[in-house]
């Protein structure tokens, strides 16, 4: 069994993988550029113990992040509380994805992630769609090539820009309103952030398709993913384990035998 972390702007998710399996349920904490190790590995340890999953059965840990400065933190503290192979996806890492985009260098180690999920759970040409602090759509060719997407905003960043930056709309709480034509101001917010996000990412995946043609599937990951997908016209496949199986699929490729 090994350990997968991914880490994000906001929040750390973290799952035990057996096999090919993710283990139920994920866990998510809050990405804190504060902590130190200690902390990271008491937080580790509690929430592993609280679910009864013993820290000695792991035979070995791998690190998706976008926060550097967390990065070296989370790898000091797996090896704290579990002497073992820690592996983090960067440079020099195997993926089997060819990247075809401008500056390889560039891309962060979440997208490369999904791309090696994707190419082995889907027919590809394919879309990924990532619904996290940022939503990113991005495009894995039939050749496994990572050819580039879309970055913008995600619905809790759009959502505190509008209500932090306006004196009278009140915090809320991101779901779905009974109705798109809302009654109230919490549902208007609601509404317009839950379906506009909805038409947002259904405009960008008839722009991509225009360009390069047809795909064969459109997956949607992320914390956001199940809320807003079954308001798009187009057909998306939500899985949430996708970047927890790239992380099993690059341990498997790269692991010291």
């Amino acid at each position: 069994m090994i350990l997968g972390i991914d880490v994000g702007n906001t929040h750390i998710t973290f799952g035990c993988i057996e096999g090919k399996n993710v283990r139920k349920p994920l866990y998510r904490i809050p990405t804190d550029r504060k902590e130190t190790e200690y902390g990271y590995a008491i937080r580790f340890k509690e929430i592993l113990g609280l679910n009864h999953i013993d820290v000695e059965s792991l035979e070995g840990a791998v690190i998706s992040s976008v926060v550097p400065v967390v990065t070296g933190l989370l790898e000091k503290a797996v090896k704290l509380i579990a002497d073992v192979e820690v592996l983090t996806v960067g440079p020099g890492i195997k993926t089997g994805i060819k990247i075809a985009i401008d500056d390889p260098g560039t891309l962060g180690a979440d997208l490369v992630t999904t791309a090696v999920a994707a190419a082995e759970k889907y027919p590809l040409p394919c879309i990924i769609i990532d619904m996290g602090t940022a939503t990113t759509v991005t495009v894995l060719g039939e050749n496994k090539d990572f050819r580039g997407g879309a970055i913008y905003p995600g619905l809790g960043t759009s959502l505190n820009a509008l209500t932090q930056g306006t004196s009278l709309l009140p915090a809320i709480e991101v779901n779905v309103p009974k109705n798109a034509v809302a009654t109230n101001t919490v549902d208007c917010i609601k509404s317009g952030i839950v379906y506009g996000t909805a038409g947002a990412i259904d405009g960008i995946i008839s722009a991509f398709e225009e360009e390069i043609g047809p795909v064969k599937t459109i997956v949607c990951t992320g914390g956001m993913g199940p809320m807003v997908s079954p308001y798009c016209t187009h057909e998306l496949i939500d899985d949430e384990e996708l970047l927890l199986n790239g992380l099993e699929i690059i341990w498997e490729k790269n692991k010291t035998k």
